[in-house]
């Protein structure tokens, strides 16, 4: 059985799938480096990057990156799934099973990224999610997107046109922020010990994942998983060399639209509902176009062997690894630089540190078919120490 099913061999992937992952890790690692290095989340960022390179700096990650690359890296898991599920299925293997393994590892490494590495962890929220999609996937491809978008539009079109109302009657209500608890992360993060930094991370991920936000990650990353799963039943990229104009027509739209709805709350300063249609609508806009463009470039260009693919191919050692290298620079049992760096000089360290994982990504996939992460969870999924030097025998 071991035999039969089993993970996809490297000439079953997708030529534009782990580009795609590899520049939607590098999205991420620019959005998370603000939270990595500074209390991104209890301030107005605006005011903390007032002025200079710093304020132009924000300004190009908030239009370009924020929002926008979870919802592309979310639409790949669920690709992921239904990809699974199609080639277990097709070598007569137990779906249930090897999903519920394969969540119940990302579930454990989420929990420990979590709570002993950095708070802003998006794995636990992707492995309960995942549990919750299963039920989905047997829906034709259609009809998951028909699904996916109507899950996805009505819930947040209604709550944004509701803040729209209470902005109305509320012109002065905005986003609150807890400088309390800036100055309090400053000092743990920057030069608390390891268990008062641990102490500090369980408090804040408590806070961002509770029954308030739950509804939140549900409407806006349930519907995302299922769009995916839709493009992988539907094999539009599989199959993208035969619609390229449609694929044109689609990607240059949302990137056009994406970027004017991403720019609101700079056309309307203060504004809680800009910001909201901002994230939750102008975000996965963006995130289709970066697909879109990723695609064309790939059908144009003819291979998939380029350096952001391999970082794509070893995605979730990848983000792990930004994860310990960043805590390690930032939090006091480290170098402690946390609130000692300019946003631009935390880029600089984004650029630096994902020049690492290309060139390290590039070395380790000459020798091995996985990551190392990667390989443990195949073996997990599938109950079987999966080969992972290349030209090995089973």
């Amino acid at each position: 059985m071991k035999d039969l099913v089993g993970p996809t061999g490297e000439k079953g992937r997708i030529a534009s799938l782990d580009a795609m992952r590899g520049l939607a890790i590098l999205g991420i690692y620019f959005v998370n480096m603000m939270s990595f290095h500074s209390p991104f989340m209890f301030i107005d960022p605006l005011e903390w990057w007032d002025s200079g390179l710093d304020r132009i700096v924000y300004i190009g990650i908030d239009i370009f990156a924020q929002a926008s690359f979870y919802p592309l890296f979310s639409m790949l898991f669920g690709f992921g799934l239904a990809l699974t599920r199609e080639r277990v299925l097709e070598r007569g293997g137990s779906f249930s099973s090897v999903s519920l393994r394969r969540l119940l590892f990302l579930l454990v490494v989420g929990v420990i990224h979590a709570f002993i590495i950095w708070p802003g962890d998006i794995l636990i929220t992707y492995a309960v999610i995942g549990f919750l999609s299963l039920s989905f996937l047997r829906l034709s491809g259609k009809a998951l997107l028909a699904v996916g978008i109507g899950m996805y539009a009505i819930p947040n079109l209604m709550l944004g046109l509701l803040l729209v109302v209470a902005h109305l009657f509320s012109p002065g209500a905005a986003v609150s922020y807890e400088p309390e608890e800036a100055e309090k992360a400053l000092s743990i993060y920057g030069q608390g010990s390891f268990l008062e930094i641990t102490g500090m991370r369980t408090e804040e991920w408590l806070s961002n994942n509770n029954p308030e936000t739950a509804p939140i990650l549900l409407f806006s990353l349930l519907p995302l998983f299922l769009i995916g799963a839709a493009i992988s039943k539907l094999k539009w990229l599989e199959e993208a060399s035969k619609q390229l104009n449609k694929l044109r027509i689609v990607t240059f739209t949302a990137l056009f639209i994406g970027l004017l709805i991403k720019q609101l709350p700079y056309f309307i300063p203060g504004s809680y509902p800009a910001e909201f249609f901002q994230d939750f609508f102008g975000g996965p806009l963006l995130a289709f176009a970066y697909a879109g463009l990723v695609a064309l470039y790939t059908e144009k260009r003819g291979a998939g062997k380029g350096l952001i693919s391999n970082v794509g191919r070893m995605s979730m050692s990848n983000y792990l690894f930004q994860s310990l290298v960043s805590t390690i620079i930032f939090y006091g049992y480290g170098l402690g630089l946390y609130g000692k760096v300019t946003l631009f000089q935390g880029v600089l360290i984004v650029i630096a540190v994902y020049l690492l994982q290309v060139f390290l990504s590039r070395i380790w996939l000459k020798k091995f078919r996985f990551g190392p992460v990667e390989w443990v969870w195949r073996s997990f999924t599938y109950l079987s120490w999966q080969r992972i030097l290349k030209g090995e025998r089973a």
